[in-house]
C-alpha cells in the first residue's frame, strides 16, 4: 500500500515494507516488516501534450526515513526495530538511529517530526527557502492525517495484511510502494 501526500516542493510518502538485509548488521538478522515514512523532495516535469495535459510529477530522492519495523518472526505490534534516518546522501540512508519514543508511540512520534520539517530538512542539509517553509506549513496543517495513513498501516501490519512476505523464495525485499 503507498499513500503520498504531495505540497509544492515536499512530499510525505508512506507505504508498508517487507525486508530482508542480504548482508546484515550484529542483531539485525532476520526479516523486517512495517512501515517506512519518507520525506521526499516533489519535481514537477514539462508537459507532455497540450496546455490542457497532465504534468508529470516526479517523487524525487529522499531527504529523510523513518522506518517503524520490527523482526517478522517476533511478536507482532513489538516495533523492536523502529528506527529513523535523519539524513540521506545520494538515496542511500545513513546509519540507524533508535529512539525509544519512537517505539513507544510512533505515530506521535512522527507527528511531532513533520510538525517540524524545517528542523528534518536543516538536519539533512537541505537549505529551508521560502516554498519550503510553505510547504512546512501546509504540512503541519496535514500532520493528523498523515498519522491516520501511518496508523492505519502499522494495524494493517499487525493484522498480517500488509508487510507480508513475498511469495518467491529468490526474492530478497518487498516494497509495495517503490
Amino acid at each position: 500500500m503507498l499513500q503520498v501526500f504531495g505540497f509544492d516542493r515536499i512530499g510525505v510518502v508512506v507505504g508498508d515494507i517487507f525486508f530482508v538485509d542480504p548482508n546484515p548488521r550484529q542483531g539485525q538478522e532476520g526479516a523486517e516488516r512495517g512501515v517506512r515514512l519518507e520525506v521526499r523532495m516533489l519535481r514537477p516535469g514539462d508537459l507532455r501534450g497540450s496546455i490542457y495535459s497532465a504534468r508529470p510529477i516526479e517523487v524525487a530522492e529522499p531527504v529523510w526515513r523513518a522506518d517503524l519495523l520490527e523482526t517478522a518472526e517476533g511478536q507482532p505490534g513489538s516495533l523492536n526495530r523502529a528506527h529513523h534516518h535523519p539524513g540521506m546522501t545520494d538515496w542511500e540512508p545513513g546509519r540507524r538511529v533508535f529512539d525509544p519514543a519512537l517505539t513507544a508511540d510512533p505515530v506521535g512520534w512522527v507527528g511531532s517530526q513533520l510538525s517540524d520539517l524545517e528542523g528534518l530538512l536543516g538536519e539533512a542539509g537541505v537549505e529551508v527557502d521560502s516554498a519550503l517553509a510553505a510547504d512546512a506549513q501546509s504540512l503541519r496543517a496535514l500532520v493528523p492525517e498523515v498519522q491516520r495513513a501511518v496508523s492505519a498501516m502499522l494495524d494493517g501490519v499487525k493484522a498480517g495484511e500488509l508487510a507480508r512476505a513475498p511469495h518467491s523464495e529468490v526474492a530478497s525485499a518487498r516494497v509495495s510502494w517503490l
